[in-house]
């Protein structure tokens, strides 16, 4: 039996990042005797406050909660095998969790990340301290790991800067749970959605021209699927709470979904979750031609790339336009899914992290 201790920011069951990174395999990795024992940093009540508006006070006691926490795990751990950190021990402050594991503790430590986390980015109500991140810690945490597993090949260059030992493990899902049926055949309104909270939502800034010229013309609604309200109106908007029970069934009455991404290194970091949600269900997918998306859809194969807004206006027109051409993309997405990005075909690569050591 290995025993394993994963460190990593949020409590189980609630940030995508978590669920299709280490979260979806943990029943696998029992099988397969490896052990985890998760130690989240925020509780399930500092999640819910953690994003919210205001509050310093309440959101600073909860920090100070996690640290303390960090602090009396770091007593826990001599009794696992292997430290399994995603992303970062700690929100804040120097990465003194990490080098006590590797160089105090001496444990064999897999550092996990699927975002290019080394660059600032920040949500709007944590601006004034988001210095206090240390962008700078990820460096040194790659240096001190025996392993590093990352989504895509542009966080494998960063990674490889400091160390030989990096994996690419994709973000991946599970179709045995992401198994409704493709409903990119119905009528009208014909639906485009989206998904993704409330930090990602300014992603689709640069197609609300695009959303309206097409509501002006044909009979759509537009779909968000987030944990916030979008900070703007459309015609035909509809916005449906992200609710993890009727996930799958929220995400399966849309017929297109769409992945915009702004072309920089922080987009260049993401591993295309959206757009593999969308495809394992069988949706026909319409994504920006940036980073890690030009891997997973081949253009008018399994889904189609866009850079430009003309571009965009015409594909999803074209879908709009022929509904069998939905069902052949949603179909060819599906495949890909399946066969390179699923649970099921990676369970492998990801056993093999916790061995060897």
């Amino acid at each position: 039996m290995i025993k394993v201790a994963i460190l990593c920011p949020y409590p189980l069951h609630q940030a995508p990042s978590q669920r299709f990174r280490f979260e979806q395999y943990l029943t696998h990795l029992s099988s397969r005797g490896i052990q985890c024992t998760v130690f989240p940093f925020l509780n399930d009540q500092a999640w819910n406050l953690f994003y919210a508006h205001g509050k310093p006070l309440r959101k600073s006691a909860f920090v100070l909660q996690g640290l303390l926490n960090r602090f009396v795990t770091l007593f826990r751990l001599r009794k696992f095998d292997v430290v399994f950190i995603h992303r970062e021990a700690a929100p804040i402050g120097p990465p003194l969790v990490e080098w006590w594991i590797a160089k105090v503790l001496r444990k064999p430590l897999i550092y996990d990340f699927d975002d290019a986390i080394w660059l600032p980015n920040y949500s709007p109500q944590h601006r004034k301290v988001h210095r206090m991140k240390a962008y700078w810690k990820v460096k040194h945490i790659i240096r001190w790991s025996s392993k590093v597993s990352v989504g895509n090949a542009f966080l494998a260059e960063y990674a490889w800067s400091f160390t030989s030992n990096v994996e690419i493990i994709p973000t991946t899902i599970d179709t045995a749970l992401h198994n409704a049926e493709a409903n990119s055949v119905k009528g009208n309104p014909f639906t485009v959605g989206w998904t993704g909270t409330h930090t990602t939502v300014a992603y689709l800034d640069a197609l609300l021209s695009v959303l309206t010229r097409l509501a002006s013309e044909v009979p759509i609604e537009f779909v968000v699927i987030s944990n916030e309200p979008p900070p703007f109106m459309l015609p035909n908007l509809t916005f449906i709470p992200w609710n993890k029970a009727t996930e799958i069934e929220d995400l399966a009455r849309i017929d297109v979904g769409i992945m915009p991404l702004n072309d920089d290194d922080w987009s260049r970091g993401k591993c295309g979750f959206k757009a593999l949600q969308y495809m394992a269900l069988g949706i026909p997918t319409v994504a920006s031609k940036v980073g890690v998306n030009s891997e997973i859809i081949q253009h008018g194969v399994n889904g189609f790339l866009a850079e430009t807004s003309e571009e965009w206006y015409a594909l999803l027109m074209t879908l709009y336009n022929d509904r069998n051409l939905c069902k052949v993309l949603g179909e060819a997405g599906k495949r890909t899914v399946e066969e390179r990005y699923s649970v099921e075909a990676n369970s492998g690569k990801y056993e093999a992290l916790f061995r060897g050591f």
